[in-house]
């Protein structure tokens, strides 16, 4: 035995190299049947599949110029990044954009700009734009209720997002004004932080379920009663994301706290049904909403993405016949979310934000149902200039998820659904989320989403405006590319807007249905 020993200690460092090498290779040959590469190119072909592993980090940091990523650019991350720490997000000598290509956005500024007088209320905070819409109040809904932002977070849930991300936007959003919006993962004890809160629910209905995984109308009227910060409430029929497809939360990702919050079992599968157990028809589904609505006090409305638009007829139908309905409809782009979703879904199912939004607002216009619904755009508008064409195009309001993400900390390394994500936001690991610092990444959102609305108050009032709600569809030119040059929203899309009624900022601040602040501001 000594011996042997005496052997392996006169070995030098760099003998075992060799041998940790040749084992290497000898089970490369040998033993494994699943790589080619590194059966043909023992111990070498591995530097392929860590390079692999690594491109997208390649890409993204050395590779890739400042225009070409997707989804988000290096420009735009970088703008929300800066808007976020309240550095400096300008840019320096003149724009490098393709000020040419097709689909680019021109807002039409006015000779004279509006003037914002001594005692108006953006004089002295002129990150302050309110909703011009109040949800609820056409249909006399007991507890209607203006968004005190025209941006707000998108649908996020707890069990997606971590625990500390979800506190983060809870927090920055009630620092800002703004709403959160729960996502189907059921309100957790991290929604209650200082913003008001739309409860959003899917065909999982976490949260408001019975033992059976059927909605409840007692759990929901329990929960609005026992959290007055809820001040509205969403059926989900579809997102962007993956539209007519449910999930699966694997029984190993359920902890006892998420459990609890949305009412399932320790360690058990939860599927997400691709449809809704509640109702199966487009009159059950306005009959649905008006049960919630009439129960709990609060506006509700629905969030589709938008494809076939025959069942969309008959809602508004209904609507037009009944005076029944939803109080908002959000409309989610075909662009994705934070939600998981196989390539076919996320790339080829439902249309993206301008031409789905489009289509649903001609719709309800051609009914002169336009004046009862507050439209709430999502879709990659995390950005004044792309919010300024939502307005015009008729949005009332903005919900941003991913550039909201960005503001705490996510750095677009696109495994949200790994359970790995380096920045502790899209995770449920314990020590990757102990990187975010609460009171600094709440203050973050709230910095980008004052930036954002103080800049598309900017692009307003440089277009003789005073508030978003005011733009039209002449406001707003694309360009089409070869020889059609550009041409205004009206013309590319085949409409006009209906007119806002909108008074003046102050009136919107002197609002009984105005949404809260947090607090400490």
């Amino acid at each position: 035995m000594q011996e042997i020993l005496d052997f392996f200690g006169n070995i030098p460092w760099w003998g075992w190299i060799i041998v940790l090498v040749a084992l290497v290779a000898i089970r490369d040959i040998f033993f494994q049947k699943k790589h080619t590469i590194s059966h043909n190119f023992p111990v070498v072909g591995h530097i392929r599949y860590m390079l692999e592993s690594i491109g997208p980090e390649l890409r993204q940091y050395l590779v890739a110029n400042n225009r070409e990523e997707l989804p988000f650019n290096r420009i735009e991350r970088g703008w929300i990044y800066a808007s976020a720490k309240k550095e400096n997000n300008y840019e320096g000598f003149g724009t490098d954009r393709d000020i040419y290509t097709h689909q680019y956005i021109f807002i039409n500024n006015a000779m004279i700009p509006y003037k914002v007088k001594e005692d108006h209320p953006n004089k002295d905070d002129n990150t302050f734009v309110p909703c011009a819409k109040v949800m609820g109040l056409h249909k006399n809904r007991k507890r209607p209720f203006r968004p005190r932002s025209v941006v707000n977070v998108s649908a996020m849930s707890f069990g997606s997002l971590s625990a500390k991300a979800i506190e983060s936007l809870n927090k920055g959003a009630g620092l800002a004004g703004a709403y959160h919006n729960t996502g189907e993962g059921g309100l957790s004890p991290y929604h209650s932080n200082g913003s008001d809160v739309v409860f959003h629910f899917g065909t999982g209905y976490f949260g408001v379920r019975d033992e059976n995984g059927n909605f409840s109308l007692e759990k929901m009227k329990k929960l609005v009663a026992d959290n007055p910060f809820v001040r509205a409430i969403e059926v989900k029929l579809s997102q962007g994301a993956k539209p007519g497809k449910g999930g699966v939360l694997p029984g190993k990702k359920i902890t006892p706290e998420i459990a609890k919050i949305r009412g399932v079992e320790v360690g058990k599968d939860v599927l997400s049904p691709s449809t809704h157990s509640a109702f199966n028809t487009v009159a059950e589904l306005v009959d649905f909403v008006e049960d919630i609505a009439n129960e709990t006090g609060l506006p509700v409305g629905i969030k589709a993405a938008i494809g076939k638009l025959d069942q969309w007829e008959e809602l508004a139908d209904i609507m037009k016949k009944t005076g029944k309905g939803p109080d908002f409809i959000a409309v989610d782009g075909g662009e994705g979310g934070t939600g998981a979703a196989p390539p076919a879904f996320a790339d080829h199912v439902s249309l993206p934000w301008v031409y789905g939004f489009s289509d649903i607002y001609k719709l309800f216009k051609k009914r002169g149902l336009c004046d009862q619904i507050v439209f709430v755009a999502s879709g990659k508008l995390g950005f004044p200039a792309k919010a300024a064409m939502a307005f015009a195009m008729g949005a009332d309001c903005i919900n941003v998820a991913r550039e909201a993400m960005m503001s705490v900390g996510c750095i677009q390394a696109q495994i949200c659904h790994t359970n790995k994500c380096p920045a502790g936001v899209a995770t449920q690991k314990k020590w990757l989320q102990n990187g975010i610092n609460i009171p600094l990444k709440s203050e973050r959102l709230n910095q980008y989403f004052r930036t954002f609305r103080k800049e598309l108050l900017d692009i307003t009032h440089a277009a003789g405006y005073e508030h978003p709600s005011e733009f039209t569809m002449d406001d707003v030119d694309i360009s089409l590319g070869d020889k059609n040059l550009t041409r205004t929203l009206a013309d590319t899309y085949m409409y006009h807007k209906e007119k806002v009624d909108f008074d003046s900022m102050q009136f919107l601040k002197d609002c009984e249905h105005i949404g809260s602040i947090h607090e400490s501001l």
